[in-house]
């Protein structure tokens, strides 16, 4: 059964950040027509349909995986589709005539038990180092600088990723388009790297963020392997709020080293 559609103008929230595949320039070097739309921000309009179907009990216990076919450009209308079987919603992302993710999202009857104990608490590293592949080694515990977003810094985020549902002003909650951020976070505050491509994210919520949480994750490196000349990290965490709450149980891919840069 197909569920109301959502249409967004993409915005380019990263077109300063140090990931230059964001940047025009960059992006045009490695095939592309521009600056990428994040794939965490693309995953974020993805949320919004589960969200209005679903309501906060997706936010405490949904279930949501996204992977990004093709890229999402800034300024350009970006429609959401969905369609519901058997408490399944199939997603699909299209911008310019073309599919550029899909996905499914669903609402378990109640979220998976995580321990914090099972998922090793470290800090960042304390001076960055340009990427290479022990940057992030198989079963490495990696952590993230913690960050927060109060209540202007969580307002401008709903208004970067367009997002029209109001229970996050009307509640107090975090969009859980954050979360997939701190995983971004992870693999940016534990190395220097040139411009890399998030790939998809599989993430169990497991408790509602509210405005102003601090958020960190505790990740386990589960991946690092070379596919068609790209460098490929996954990793395995759990995404904690104000140290003790877990928020959600996420596997986030990337490639940190995009073909060509790989061989540099």
């Amino acid at each position: 059964m197909p569920v109301e559609p959502y249409r967004v103008s993409a915005y380019n929230t990263s077109k300063h950040s140090e990931n230059k595949m964001h940047d025009d320039t960059v992006a045009k070097r490695y095939g592309f027509i521009g600056g990428l739309v994040p794939g965490v921000d693309v995953m974020a309009y993805m949320m919004h349909l589960p969200v209005a179907q679903w309501g906060r009990a997706f936010l405490e216990r949904g279930l949501i995986e996204a992977r990004f076919v093709k890229p999402v450009y800034d300024g350009e209308l970006t429609d959401v589709t969905g369609e519901e079987s058997n408490g399944t919603l199939a997603i699909e992302v299209r911008s310019q005539g073309g599919l550029c993710a899909t996905g499914t999202a669903s609402l378990p009857a109640s979220a998976p038990s995580y321990s914090l104990s099972d998922f090793v608490e470290v800090a960042a590293v304390g001076e960055r180092k340009p990427v290479d592949a022990t940057s992030y080694a198989l079963n490495k515990w990696l952590g993230a600088i913690p960050r927060s977003w109060p209540a202007d810094a969580a307002k401008e985020y709903l208004a970067d990723i367009r997002e029209t549902e109001t229970i996050y002003t009307r509640e107090g909650l975090g969009h859980p388009g954050l979360l997939p951020r701190v995983m971004n976070k992870v693999l940016v505050d534990n190395a220097i790297m040139g411009p890399w491509i998030h790939v998809g994210t599989r993430m169990q919520l497991l408790s509602a963020a509210r405005v102003g949480d601090e958020l960190t994750a505790r990740a386990k490196v589960i991946g690092n392997y070379d596919k068609k000349g790209h460098r490929f990290v996954e990793l395995d965490a759990l995404v904690v709020a104000n140290g003790r709450t877990p928020l959600a149980h996420c596997h986030h891919i990337a490639i940190y080293q995009p073909r060509g840069q790989a061989a540099a």
